[in-house]
């Protein structure tokens, strides 16, 4: 039997390029939440992979972008973090025939570390195959990746390949986390980000980006675990659109969340929702470490 093999492998890239989905794809079930907005992860996620003769675990990052609030800079920053603890990187990117500017700067800093680099193209899926060359070109003349993997995360495209490619950049060592585990995130911080990607799906242009959510109390009685959360928003105008017109908005969020909690706990859900006002919270230092985004001292 060959040497047990594991390492710890990031994935990076700008906002909406289809990291969570990656990574969702990779472990093989919905580890991170995902949704059409851009900066919908804004914490590491940690996915595990566990097979017979390896395992690896990922970290899915939030999007590299220019951030405008306290919030967006803890965001980038632990986006950057992750790539120093990696064995591997996973840069994705879209299938585009130029290098943009976030992507010119990702590299940059990559070209600092002394770490192996895939490029991993997303969404071939919305391209012509004759296209993928030049893209390809392009990238490459920009950096001297190990590897270049064309995937689609959406449709399970290549997912095979990029595990083979990884397997060459990982070394013999332990079984970190236990065979069974996916990922380190408790319960209670999977069950709030559930929540909030309902909200992500629900609702329009800023106001998903000004949401947070608490869980104040989960607890099992017989067969039913009972949830109960507040839904911080910045505005009194936003509240009411997340509320909905006589509750049913926040009717509709809690029924979609309170179904996938269900299937993550294997156990019926009772969820009640709140809803309440934070003005500016993703700039004040004290209420975004309240709400889970701890801050280097």
């Amino acid at each position: 039997m060959s040497e047990f093999k594991s390492g710890f492998v990031s994935i990076i890239g700008r906002p909406n390029v289809g990291k969570s989905t990656l990574l969702n794809r990779l472990i093989g079930q919905k580890i991170a939440i995902i949704s059409h907005k851009p900066q919908t992860t804004r914490n590491n996620v940690l996915g595990i992979l566990s097979e017979e003769d390896y395992q690896i675990i990922f970290t899915d990052t939030p999007g590299i972008h220019a951030p405008n609030t306290k919030l967006g800079e803890f965001m980038v920053k632990s986006a950057k973090g992750a790539i120093g603890n990696a064995d591997a990187v996973l840069f994705l990117v879209e299938p585009r025939d130029s290098v943009g500017k976030t992507e010119e700067k990702i590299m940059e800093d990559l070209r600092t570390k002394n770490i192996p680099v895939i490029l991993v193209i997303n969404k071939i899926d919305t391209i012509k195959k004759e296209t993928l060359f030049s893209i390809i070109s392009t990238y490459t003349e920009h950096f001297d990746f190990e590897a270049v993997i064309p995937i689609s995360a959406k449709c399970r495209d290549g997912i095979d390949s990029l595990k083979e490619e990884l397997l060459k950049h990982i070394q013999p060592g332990p079984m970190f986390y236990p065979d069974d585990m996916v990922t380190d995130q408790p319960e209670r911080q999977v069950a709030a980000e559930l929540i909030r990607e309902k909200l992500l799906y629900a609702l329009d242009k800023e106001i998903p980006h000004g949401v947070a959510i608490e869980i104040f109390a989960m607890r099992e009685k017989k067969n039913i675990v009972e949830i109960e959360a507040n839904i911080y928003c910045e505005k009194s105008s936003h509240k009411a659109i997340i509320i909905g017109k006589g509750g049913a908005m926040l009717k509709a969020v809690g029924s979609r969340a309170r179904e996938d909690i269900e299937r993550m706990l294997e156990k019926k859900v009772l969820l009640k929702l709140w809803v309440k006002v934070k003005d500016d919270w993703r700039n004040n230092n004290f209420l975004i470490k309240n709400f889970g985004f701890e801050q280097d001292s």
